[in-house]
């Protein structure tokens, strides 16, 4: 006999699922996010929250989470959100330019660029 409050069936769209299923199988993405969509599917599926812990080896709290941070945000809600910090020193610009130098221009008098030399190179 189930125990606990009964959740509300969760009902995917086919894009949604397909999404999940695209994610769920990634080799490019973070395991966080894979683990993820994997958790919803099987949510999605009708186990229960218990057994998608068991089998996730996670806890049934966090299954809870990620079930519920999709259904009120749906595949945005499975990445982690922003968190508060110290504000970025070095701008987009700064680093496209510190890169394209690095790939497209030689230091002189050696073959390849060393910290010091790069941010004299650059004014860092």
């Amino acid at each position: 006999m189930a125990r606990g409050r009964p959740r509300a069936a969760l009902d995917l769209t086919a894009v949604e699922r397909e999404q999940l299923n695209d994610l769920a199988r990634s080799r490019s993405d973070p395991f966080s996010i894979v683990q993820r969509a994997r958790i919803v599917l099987a949510c999605a599926d009708g186990e229960t929250g218990k057994a998608v812990a068991e089998r996730f080896d996670v806890t049934g709290m966090t299954v809870g989470k990620w079930r519920r941070r999709f259904t009120e945000q749906g595949i945005g809600g499975l990445h982690d959100a922003t968190r508060p910090g110290r504000p970025r020193e070095i701008g987009d610009e700064q680093v496209m330019a510190l890169i394209n130098c690095t790939l497209q221009q030689a230091p002189d008098g050696a073959t390849r660029w060393r910290t010091r030399r790069m941010a004299d190179r650059t004014g860092g």
